[in-house]
């Protein structure tokens, strides 16, 4: 499990609803965006919030979730 799943499903587990944004960081030459079953349970649970795309060289880029993940399946397909 990655630890965008882990660090959303650890906040709600202890009563957190409201995200203001994440970070994904890691120790590559490139910017390393979340997976597509991270960026489903984000929509989910945090909506069109900012990721924050960051590596250890110190390189960053803030995308919406809508553009990380366009066409997002959702309550309102049911």
């Amino acid at each position: 499990m990655c630890a965008e799943r882990v660090a959303i499903f650890k906040a709600i587990s202890e009563g957190e609803r409201g995200f203001d944004a994440i970070a994904v960081v890691t120790d590559t030459d490139s910017l390393t965006p979340p997976c597509g079953a991270c960026r489903q349970l984000i929509w989910e649970f945090c909506g069109d919030i900012p990721v924050i795309l960051s590596n250890l060289k110190g390189k960053s880029e803030t995308l919406r979730m809508r553009e990380l993940f366009p066409k997002p399946f959702d309550a309102s397909n049911l």
